[in-house]
């Protein structure tokens, strides 16, 4: 009984050890950059290391640089766009294999492999800016891998690096947004006669914003016959994927900020201020296969659970 449940532990940590490392072998990628952010032009260098208590006898050790564009569909636009999923892989924007070291075997202890890329593409590839987003991810990354003997289990490990796109050219100039938001104002309403009577003022300070800086701006309430529970900014992506047969459009919130909570006072300037998350924005893309959009909603919540929203779209850039 003792002897079956050791082997079973044995294989545990086998499986257990596939991302880098096994039985006391562990593979490692450093980046030189601490916050990993390169842009195009840019040299990509760091070290990958090779920690183990005994020799290391391997195959070769490879590293590969990948950029690539995934694009997918929501559900409901799945059954719209069949043939989506076959025009449509992944698109490649960079891609580059090395071979660090030839088969042979490594020392016990600590091994560190230098390794440099130029992050140059050809002339009609563009490094788009690093984006997690929902229906298209824009995503970099470094994989090393050690082949081993056919006893031995082969090593990976992976390494996500950052691009941020060049600044943009020539001056962007801010773009003021004045709102007003009564009942007649709003959209999509089916019995406005009931609505409550409301009157909001405000401002944006730019729809163009730069990425690296807060959206800015003021909000008023001047009069609501019904008293206001909440007033929230909504940050939103809005993410088209498309192909011969047409697009896909989806928009899926990014952020929600409450900036004010209760009846709020009348007549009293409200700020708005947002920052754009690092890696879930970058500054808006349009390309032949997808567009990247951002949106904010003003959304007012009023005691009675009706909810007030207004869009404006937005467009960022990084300077």
């Amino acid at each position: 009984m003792c002897a079956a449940s050791h082997v079973t532990f044995f294989f545990l940590k086998r499986y257990r050890a596939g991302g880098g490392e096994d039985m006391g072998t562990v593979l490692d990628i450093k980046i030189k950059r601490a916050n990993k952010v390169y842009k195009e032009g840019e040299l990509l260098s760091g070290v990958v290391v090779v920690v183990s208590k005994d020799t290391v006898q391997h195959q070769g050790i490879f590293l590969t640089m990948e950029g690539s564009v995934s694009l997918q569909l929501s559900a409901k636009s799945v059954g719209v766009f069949e043939a989506f999923y076959n025009s449509v892989k992944p698109i490649q924007i960079i891609s580059n294999t090395v071979e660090m070291v030839k088969p042979g075997k490594l020392p016990s202890g600590k091994t560190e492999i230098p390794f440099e890329f130029p992050l140059i593409v050809k002339s009609n590839k563009v490094l788009y800016e690093t984006y997690h987003g929902v229906f298209v991810n824009i995503q970099y990354t470094l994989r090393c891998d050690m082949k081993r003997s056919l006893l031995a289990k082969d090593l990976t490990k992976n390494c996500e690096f950052i691009i941020h796109s060049q600044p943009q050219k020539g001056k962007q100039s801010p773009s003021p947004v004045d709102f007003t938001i009564t009942p007649e104002t709003l959209q999509n309403v089916k019995e406005r006669a009931s609505l409550p009577r409301f009157l909001i003022r405000g401002h944006l300070d730019s729809s163009n914003c730069v990425i690296t800086q807060p959206l800015t701006g003021e909000l008023m309430v001047e009069t609501s016959e019904v008293a206001i529970k909440s007033i929230e900014l909504q940050l939103v992506r809005v993410e088209t994927c498309g192909c011969a047969e047409g697009y896909a459009r989806d928009a899926t919130e990014i952020q929600n900020i409450q900036i004010a909570e209760g009846d709020v006072c009348r007549g009293l300037p409200i700020p708005i201020y947002m920052v754009f998350p690092r890696l879930f924005t970058c500054p808006t893309l349009e390309t032949t296969n997808f567009k990247i959009e951002f949106e904010v909603n003003i959304v007012v919540v009023l005691q009675d659970d009706h909810l007030i929203t207004e869009n404006f779209p937005l467009k960022l850039y990084r300077l």
